[in-house]
């Protein structure tokens, strides 16, 4: 322990690279949060009904999906640098081509190649910044890279919509791709890893990633039952201003993150992922007998806590087991993990509230939650950082 210790002391964390990682993700992220609330609303402008709203999330995280083993091969093969900054060229290409979008039709071809550009920049920046971190502070570098995601879920999905209430969709698309361009010029910046590709980089799948890729992908699936029908079970229950679930979920994610990584770190990762995940637990009973805002409120603050505990540590973790040449793979890995996850439960959870209704959701989640323990614990335990 003392020897760790002393290594974490003598690797620094705050160097200018990270900094600038750090800053490509936040405003990457705020051009994507800012989009998340308002495009759904852009399609009903364009003579869409609720279906067509649904989809414009739907496809572009399919898309996403579909291009990041791809990616990560291509990280590991040719190197960071040049597919980061296609994705985000691409990305800021997508927004600014919703502004001209004639038709419903149109609208989701567009989205559907935007979801293309965002796996390509999210997987490259998670693989940039875990170059960057030193493997023995891994745990908490991930969890403050982790809180520019943060922040950005905090402030741009009510900036999306205050934009389109007092200006138009044009002036919040131009203000979205103004915030990925600050990003590429960050981006160069950067002093890229060099790239040795071998025999192994030809593989899609990081297999070493897997256990924590499985982990999360079962974790994700709570995330999917609140993010989706969280406001819907709050109404039923009559309930209001719930969107102050997320401002406290979001308080709770940046308090816990980087606490959690450096704890990771220094006493290995059972002692964080287990407890976490037991927390998301506790948030889905609270969720499930929650009958005003306040217990709402306790239930989100309870999952931020769990999920900002455990996700930036699968993440250290799925790069910790993978070897250098092939943490674009287990980057892609890891995330393909993450939005299967929330895709999948979205769909099934519907189905659930169609048969029995929002409240048994949450108690229903606790199976999935149950699944990522047992995954965590059966597939190996006391993995620490060297």
């Amino acid at each position: 322990m003392e020897n760790n210790t002393n290594l974490i002391q003598k690797e620094p964390l705050w160097r200018q690279d990270f900094i600038l990682i750090t800053l490509v993700s936040l405003f990457t992220s705020l051009g994507f949060q800012m989009l998340l609330p308002t495009l759904p609303v852009y399609a009903k402008s364009l003579g869409g009904g609720n279906t067509s709203a649904g989809l414009v999330i739907g496809i572009f995280t399919f898309s996403a999906i579909l291009i990041r083993p791809f990616t990560g091969q291509a990280l590991d093969v040719h190197g960071r640098k040049s597919i980061f900054l296609a994705g985000m060229i691409l990305f800021t290409a997508c927004v600014l081509s919703y502004i001209w979008a004639p038709s419903l039709l149109v609208l989701l071809a567009i989205r559907f190649i935007h979801g293309f550009g965002w796996g390509l920049t999210s997987t490259a920046a998670g693989t940039v910044a875990a170059d960057i971190i030193p493997k023995s502070r891994m745990g908490e570098g991930m969890g403050y890279y982790g809180l520019a995601g943060t922040i950005s879920m905090a402030l741009a999905p009510a900036l999306g919509l205050f934009m389109i209430d007092r200006f138009s969709f044009n002036i919040m698309f131009s203000l979205a791709a103004f915030m990925v361009m600050i990003a590429i010029i960050l981006a160069c910046l950067i002093k890229y890893r060099n790239v040795t590709p071998t025999r192994q980089t030809l593989s899609l799948i990081e297999k070493a990633a897997f256990r924590p890729t499985l982990v999360i992908f079962f974790i994700t699936m709570t995330y999917g039952a609140i993010v989706s029908f969280i406001a819907l079970y709050a109404s039923q229950r009559g309930i209001g201003n719930i969107g102050s679930f997320f401002t406290v979920y979001a308080v709770s994610l940046a308090i816990f993150r980087p606490f959690a990584g450096r704890l990771s770190d220094k006493r290995g990762f059972d002692f964080v992922v287990i407890p976490g995940i037991i927390l998301i637990g506790f948030a889905m009973i609270l969720l499930y007998f929650a009958a005003s805002i306040q217990w709402f409120l306790v239930a989100a603050f309870v999952y931020g806590a769990g999920f900002g505990t455990v996700q930036p540590s699968l993440q250290a973790l799925a790069i910790i087991l993978s070897s250098p040449e092939r943490r674009g793979s287990a980057n892609a890995t890891f995330f393909t993990g993450f939005d299967l996850g929330i895709g999948l439960s979205s769909i099934m959870w519907g189905v659930v509230a169609e048969v029995t209704g929002y409240s048994l959701i949450y108690m229903l989640s606790l199976v999935p939650v149950m699944a990522a323990l047992i995954s965590y614990v059966l597939l190996g335990r006391n993995t620490r950082t060297a």
